[in-house]
């Protein structure tokens, strides 16, 4: 394929706006997102895979970027070039589906997403002319809440950190251009409570390969002895391979890395890693590259029940098309099944696959009812206080709820869309208070 087939479009409805659909929700702050404020395009790898989870076909990414341009606003332009070289990729049919699919997913492009939008749309213009109240910022809201290209990301990264889903997406450029073999490598031998004082040694020289090299101190010699350290480490319990062509391969990689590459090089961010990427790694090795406690066993305890099938999620987000409360409450029973899904992940992750009628609640939202509404609640009380506020925009409370949050975090830190990744860290609850607002201000300007 050339250059040319590797642009693809995506038809629009006349309601979509790709700044607002994009930047409606802290998803898109997290990597590997990257929203460029001067281009307005959203940036980031994609699997080379339709299916939902990861799970059937090798890990192989590419690099997309997405932009509407001014002068063709129906439609959606995917730049897709190769994530190791930037060449154009050559793409089958079934992959620019995937491509697409992923993308639809992303930015809510369905035809029942569009329903939504309008119906949205229509009951807030209903509720201002009957209440006349102040409704304008929900008007411009997109009434898409962005969310990841697949499931099992938006399921990880509830509730993270951005520290946490970059720290992952680096982890993930490791085992792709590092060590084709390292996910192997590290896999336990032995059973739990068993790990010899060798073993032990493993995950420490893997800790600190990894960590050396996500830092850029790392030399081509300095890479080859802690890969052959790995090597002595293990050779009396695993036959571990490391090739002279893979080392050279490696080694190449490393040197390829100067400043003239890309920031998406220098910085080393991979595609989020798939199910299959993680399940095959150890748990502490996995806490301590990514700085996760306890949460490590809980995510690879979810990317192993996907990948041993016992966790369907096509079988979750199909249950989405019923849009029904039977669907909403068999999909709530299979999630609280799941380790580590409470009531607010679990509604989250609701919100996510297209459910918008429960409002995740959590001190967040008791902040905002008593800052916004003077409604003083606990968190025994917030769920049927945000009901009895926003339950006249049913069955879209959380649209309603979220957009009006959105609202005024914008009125705190100004247009979200436009403020540069490096602030993104700003962006908190804890400083949506009075008397931090100032000492943001303060740091922005500084």
């Amino acid at each position: 394929m050339g250059t040319e087939e590797s642009l693809l479009k995506l038809p629009l409805a006349e309601t979509f706006n790709l700044e607002t659909a994009v930047c409606s929700h802290g998803l898109f702050m997290m990597s590997p997102n990257r929203w460029d404020p001067l281009s307005r395009s959203l940036s980031r790898p994609l699997h080379l895979s339709n299916s939902l989870d990861n799970t059937d076909i090798p890990s192989v990414s590419v690099d997309v970027t997405i932009c509407q341009p001014q002068q063709d606003p129906h439609s959606l332009r995917i730049e897709v070039r190769n994530s190791a070289s930037g060449s154009a990729p050559s793409l089958s049919q079934e992959q620019q589906d995937a491509l697409l699919a992923q993308v639809k997913r992303m930015l809510r492009l369905s035809e029942a997403d569009e329903r939504n939008v309008r119906e949205f749309k229509r009951i807030v213009r209903q509720v201002a002319q009957e209440e006349g109240e102040e409704t304008q910022y929900m008007e411009d809201f997109s009434g898409r809440v962005f969310r990841s290209p697949t499931l099992f990301e938006d399921m990880v990264k509830w509730p993270r950190t951005l520290s946490m889903a970059r720290a992952l997406c680096e982890l993930q450029w490791e085992l792709q251009h590092c060590s084709p073999s390292i996910s192997e490598d590290f896999i336990p031998q032995t059973p739990a409570g068993k790990e010899s004082k060798r073993r032990q040694k493993v995950s420490k020289v893997a800790s600190k390969l990894t960590s050396r090299i996500a830092e850029s101190k790392a030399s081509s010699e300095d890479y080859m002895n802690l890969k052959l350290d790995c090597a002595g480490v293990l050779e009396e319990n695993v036959q571990p391979s490391f090739p002279q062509n893979d080392i050279e391969s490696d080694l190449h990689g490393l040197n390829e890395l100067s400043t003239t590459d890309p920031p998406s090089a220098r910085d080393r961010i991979g595609n989020f890693p798939s199910p299959r990427e993680l399940a095959n790694l150890d748990e502490s090795f996995l806490a301590k590259r990514c700085n996760l406690g306890y949460r490590a066993g809980r995510i690879l305890k979810l990317a192993r029940g996907i990948v041993d099938g016992q966790i369907q999620l096509r079988e979750l987000e199909d249950m989405c098309n019923e849009a029904s409360l039977t669907a909403y409450v068999k999909l709530a029973e299979q999630l609280s099944q799941i380790n580590g899904f409470g009531p607010f992940t679990r509604n989250n992750v609701l919100v996510c696959i297209g459910f918008y009628h429960v409002i995740p609640t959590d001190s967040e939202t008791i902040r905002h009812l008593k800052q916004v509404h003077a409604r003083n609640c606990t968190s025994k009380t917030v769920q049927m206080i945000a009901e009895s506020i926003y339950g006249k925009y049913a069955p879209f409370q959380f649209l309603a709820y979220w957009s009006e949050l959105w609202h005024f975090y914008e009125k705190r830190f100004g247009k979200l869309s436009e403020m540069p990744y490096s602030d993104y860290k700003l962006i908190t609850a804890s400083n949506m208070g009075i008397k931090n607002i100032r000492q943001v201000k303060r740091t922005k300007i500084s």
